[in-house]
């Protein structure tokens, strides 16, 4: 996704082994005396360890109220060191963990991992504005506020349900590869899981929590990462999850990445240019009148049926069921007939963005696209920036990095990467588009005790909400385990927390899930 945001995305296996130790040289047994003629054998060389770095961490003590109940917690913000076979180290996570104080029984008490995605994203999105103790306070619908910024306490965090553990993938916040040059090394869809994973393994026996229901919760390519984890966690560790939560899912790449010949991404995307339009009142009046949930069931229909058919036929589509579909099709979406005949029916995200306010020169955002932001040149192809990521991402890294010294008492003079450039990602996929629902499947079969939560936003443009569906209803799953799969809507974009409505839903939404999936 290099032209996607690096915001909201498995190496051979890393493992722990002790550095050997040289032997106590009081109860060394002593040595035959050498002869002239053979000189004594070197003592074993020490293993060098000027180049191991010893962990940091720094543990608070905080209390939040939450549904009228006092919680008090434990904040530990810290690096945990990944090692080879012969114990060196190849990176350091960062990570930074809230745990309930008063939690006797670890079998009785949930513990969740959260990511962000990218590939190229810290942890600090859902961090600060879903789960955490401590959310960014921005206009009650998610919109934008004048600098500078401030926190406020998160009234709907998920800390009353489960422990939280916040990992910031190698290359994000302050996590990084051991040298330099082999950071390449963690950045492929397998590489990634596969450190990702032996963090977890070595965070649970270190904290004793194998006893302890687990869940993932990843957003954006996150959701990548918690499939692929699934499969990575139950065959190299033998671990099973109780839940995974996918918020802005992408599993199937053919689902949201264009090019030639993959039409499937304009049929998928087509509600979702419905919504904009709706929300922007560019649909015919007839339409605009309507509650958002007619207009999409009408978009969903037309886009599944006829547009899927004319899209289809290609060339063979005849003249006046082509003048049909032209003409429904800027209905919906609030687009000019000529620009849609122009497109040939298949109008991509970056046109969309910049073709539908285009008279106001204004342009719609890619997260979230009831964001608009003004545009320098107004007959530009496509969208200039995102104006729903540029009204947050300063907001959130402020906070952050104030958040990270004064409360958490983490002290780092190296820059905390919020968005990071991962270089070339491994997508393991050859000639094909990634798809991680397979390894979701198979976890899914395997487990069959796994329950899978979906959060999907309406006005969502990176991850729309009828590829998540589309993802799902082609799972290859036995039907028996369709039941274990729950999708929520959610009347904002990729970050669909950020409205304060949406904000209370979810956490309602995730506490029932996480209650089902630990019931026995």
């Amino acid at each position: 996704m290099t032209h996607r945001l690096s915001a909201l995305l498995l190496t051979s296996l890393l493992t722990s082994a002790p550095a050997q130790q040289p032997q106590d040289a009081h109860h060394a047994p002593k040595p035959a005396e050498a002869k002239p003629d053979k000189p004594a054998e070197p003592a074993p060389k020490k293993e060098d360890k000027k180049d191991e770095k010893p962990e940091k961490t720094a543990t608070t003590e905080h209390s939040i109220t939450l549904g009228g109940q006092k919680i008090d917690y434990t904040a530990t913000a810290g690096t945990l060191p990944l090692k080879d076979a012969e114990g060196k180290t190849t990176a350091e996570i960062f990570y930074i963990a809230y745990i309930r104080k008063g939690q006797e029984d670890p079998a009785k008490r949930p513990l969740t991992f959260s990511f962000n995605g990218g590939p190229g994203s810290s942890s600090v999105w859902m961090h600060m504005g879903l789960l955490g103790p401590k959310r960014v306070k921005l206009r009650d619908d998610g919109f934008a506020v004048p600098p500078p910024y401030e926190l406020v306490e998160n009234e709907h965090s998920l800390l009353d349900e489960t422990d939280l553990v916040f990992i910031d993938p190698v290359g994000t916040g302050y996590s990084r590869a051991a040298k330099p040059d082999e950071a390449k090394n963690f950045f492929g869809v397998n590489e990634d899981a596969k450190s990702i994973g032996e963090f977890i393994r070595l965070y649970i026996t270190r904290h004793s929590r194998w006893p302890s229901p687990k869940f993932l919760i990843g957003e954006s390519y996150g959701t990548t990462r918690a499939a692929a984890l699934s499969g990575e966690l139950m065959r190299t560790h033998r671990m099973n999850l109780n839940g995974l939560m996918l918020v802005s899912t992408v599993l199937n790449f053919q689902t949201v990445w264009g090019g030639e010949g993959n039409d499937l991404p304009h049929v998928l995307y087509l509600p979702s240019y419905a919504a904009t339009a709706w929300y922007h009142q560019k649909l015919p009046a007839d339409l605009q009148k309507k509650p958002l949930p007619e207009v999409l069931a009408e978009a969903e229909k037309f886009a599944s049926g006829d547009y899927n058919q004319a899209l289809l036929l290609g060339a063979a589509l005849p003249a006046p069921e082509r003048a049909k579909i032209v003409k429904q099709m800027a209905r919906l979406t609030g687009l000019s007939e000529a620009f849609v005949d122009a497109s040939n029916l298949r109008v991509p995200l970056f046109r969309f963005n910049a073709e539908l306010l285009r008279s106001k020169r204004l342009v719609t955002g890619r997260f979230d696209s009831r964001y608009t932001n003004y545009v320098r040149d107004p007959v530009s192809e496509g969208a200039e920036s995102d104006p729903s990521a540029d009204a947050i991402f300063s907001a959130f890294a402020s906070t952050f990095h104030h958040y990270i010294r004064h409360d958490l008492k983490f002290e780092d003079d190296r820059p905390y990467h919020i968005l990071a450039g991962v270089g070339k990602w491994n997508w393991n996929a050859e000639n094909r588009f990634a798809d991680l629902s397979e390894v979701l499947a198979e976890s899914m079969t395997a487990n069959p005790y796994l329950k899978v939560h979906v959060s999907n936003g309406y006005f969502d443009m990176a991850t729309p909400y009828f590829a998540s569906r589309y993802t799902f209803n082609h799972l290859r799953v036995h039907p028996d385990l369709m039941k274990n799969i729950t999708q929520d809507d959610y009347t904002a974009g990729h970050m669909m927390y950020l409205n304060l409505p949406d904000l209370k839903k979810q956490k309602a939404d995730l506490a029932r899930f996480l209650r089902a999936a630990c019931a026995r």
